[in-house]
């Protein structure tokens, strides 16, 4: 096995620390005297530890040593998957290498642990390649890289030779992508003790939709608009949504990434704390295949923070011009994002410039080409949302004029009116209030 991984190519392990890197060197460790049996097995067990860590992360079932190089066939990011994620495999002499490759793989995937077993005295591998999986709710693993392995894996076990291993795969680069950004809809950034920058995946986003966000028709139609040209490579603006608070303003983000996801569009969530690093995070993505929305929420900033001047220098005029396959979006409950005070708007204020000082502060906002207010719904609006939401929950049978009456106490001490409120009071509604009826 060690000698088989020795021969990739493209899909060379260079840190060696894939599971397929660790089982294969242990075999060969002990199959050359250089380790003895106990610490062989030892070091087994810990490779089988982390594919089970794997396993558990990304629902894996049946076969776990399978569906481990599914995974590692997916999210490898190298010269010839970056390539059919941009352009699909054609003719070329990498393809010789590739095809290499998927025969290694396809005999890896087939190996026989029969003999080792027998030889170690354990039965770890009969296990992992016959797993019944515990059943998960499905927000302890990550639903869009689980269909994706399940799918190769499946792929691989039906395969008759490297070619069609090779199809297979290519095909999955080409429709979905590879790595990371391939098998994921929206990330987190952070640096790594290395100062590197990482990219980190949010396994399971709300599973928001704007046909659920009731009102705001307007509003919906414009960010819709502005994506909807994005995605299809048309020329498309920064967007800023503010308003009041609990209108729906992060949900129809997070809405807009379940809407588009399937043609492209990504989201990166940037925090206030690291706008230095926004610059290095476009550099990152803007050769990829996906549209990236950068995503800000809930942003504003005091007075005395200067860390809205990075966010003006990338958005707009920096000398590096920001790439055509990233916009930035963001929240905020301020239209001019910068806490202004009286002394900004008075003439006698000891900044003999004072308009200058204006001019920097409304400057920011101006780089959003559009603008979307979400405004505090009135009270028949109020009442509209919840009657809405009241409708999406079948167990909640209750007379309108009874709901309306609830939802009106409850609006007057828990936040006022807006839609937060009315899913609260709904969550209120299916979890304590109709439990207290029915034990009554």
């Amino acid at each position: 096995m060690y000698k088989k991984l020795a021969k990739l190519v493209m899909y060379r392990d260079e840190k060696g620390d894939s599971i397929l890197s660790g089982v294969s060197r242990i075999i060969y460790e002990y199959d050359n005297k250089v380790i003895d049996r106990d610490t062989a097995v030892s070091r087994i067990y810990g490779e089988i530890r982390k594919l089970l860590e794997v396993a558990t992360s990304y629902a894996f079932d049946k076969n776990l040593w399978r569906d481990y190089i599914a995974f590692y066939l997916i999210m490898n990011e190298n010269p010839f998957s970056l390539t059919c994620e941009r352009a699909g495999a054609s003719d070329g002499s990498v393809n010789r290498f590739a095809l290499g490759d998927m025969k290694i793989f396809k005999e890896l995937a087939e190996y026989d642990f029969t003999e080792l077993e027998k030889e170690l005295g354990i039965d770890c591998f009969s296990v992992i390649t016959n797993y019944t999986s515990i059943e998960k709710r499905e927000q302890v693993f990550n639903r869009n890289v689980s269909k994706y392995v399940r799918r190769i894996s499946d792929g691989i076990a039906a395969a008759k030779d490297e070619k069609e291993i090779f199809d297979l795969v290519t095909d999955f680069y080409k429709k979905h992508g590879v790595g990371v950004f391939g098998l994921n809809k929206a990330f987190r950034v952070n640096r790594g003790d290395d100062g590197a920058l990482n990219f980190n995946a949010i396994k399971n986003s709300e599973e928001a939709s704007l046909d659920r966000l009731i009102g705001y028709e307007i509003q919906k139609k414009k960010l819709r608009d502005n994506t909807e040209a994005f995605v299809e490579g048309r020329k498309a603006n920064n967007c800023l949504l503010y308003g009041d608070r609990g209108t729906g303003k992060s949900t129809s983000i997070k809405a807009i990434i379940n809407e588009y996801y399937d043609r492209g569009l990504r989201m990166i969530e940037i925090f206030k704390a690291q706008l230095s690093d926004l610059a290095a995070v476009i550099s990152e993505v803007k050769n990829r295949n996906y549209r990236f929305i950068i995503y800000m929420d809930d942003l504003s900033f005091e007075d005395f923070e200067t860390e809205y001047k990075y966010l003006k220098a990338v958005i707009e005029g920096g000398l590096e011009e920001k790439p055509d396959n990233v916009l930035i979006y963001a929240t905020s409950n301020r239209r001019h994002l910068i806490k202004e005070t009286w002394n900004d708007q008075n003439d006698y204020d000891m900044d003999k410039h004072h308009s200058d000082t204006m001019q920097e502060k409304l400057s920011l906002v101006d780089r959003f080409g559009v603008t979307i207010n979400y405004g505090k719904p009135n009270q028949k609006e109020f009442f509209g949302i919840v009657k809405g939401l009241a409708a999406a929950c079948p167990e909640l049978s209750i007379d309108e004029e009874k709901l309306t009456a609830e939802a009106n106490k409850w609006e007057m001490s828990h936040g006022g009116l807006s839609g937060r409120t009315a899913q609260q009071f709904i969550d209120y509604m299916v979890g304590t209030y109709i439990h207290e009826e029915r034990q009554q």
